[in-house]
């Protein structure tokens, strides 16, 4: 069945760095278009970034120019590596693939701090 384990969440300060991991199985991965979505508290899930089996790459405007998403084919995962984090960014983030269905993690939370 398929997989995907979200972490590396956690409280940072503003203006601080994290980087989340996903980590997938149950799928051909390196086919498989990865994305981040994220939920922030009473506000609708939205999507931060994607990136394609062919390693093309989109953000969100929000995060654009701080944020950077990757993919190892090897071991199976999908990097958020974020940066300038504002505490807009607080926000549980999810891992998604669509594989004939939509699967998601279970999502990691991120608090950045004023």
């Amino acid at each position: 069945q398929v997989q995907l384990v979200e972490s590396g969440g956690g409280l940072v300060q503003a203006g601080g760095s994290l980087r989340l991991s996903c980590a997938a199985s149950g799928i051909i991965f390196s086919v498989a278009s990865m994305s981040w979505y994220r939920q922030a508290p009473g506000k609708q899930r939205e999507l931060v970034a994607t990136i394609s089996g062919t390693y093309s790459t989109n953000y969100a405007d929000s995060v654009k120019g701080r944020f950077t998403i990757s993919r190892d084919n090897v071991q199976s995962t999908v990097d958020l590596q974020m940066n300038s984090l504002k505490p807009e960014d607080t926000a549980v983030y999810y891992c998604r693939v669509w594989v004939g269905m939509d699967y998601w993690g279970k999502g990691t939370l991120v608090t950045v701090s004023s």
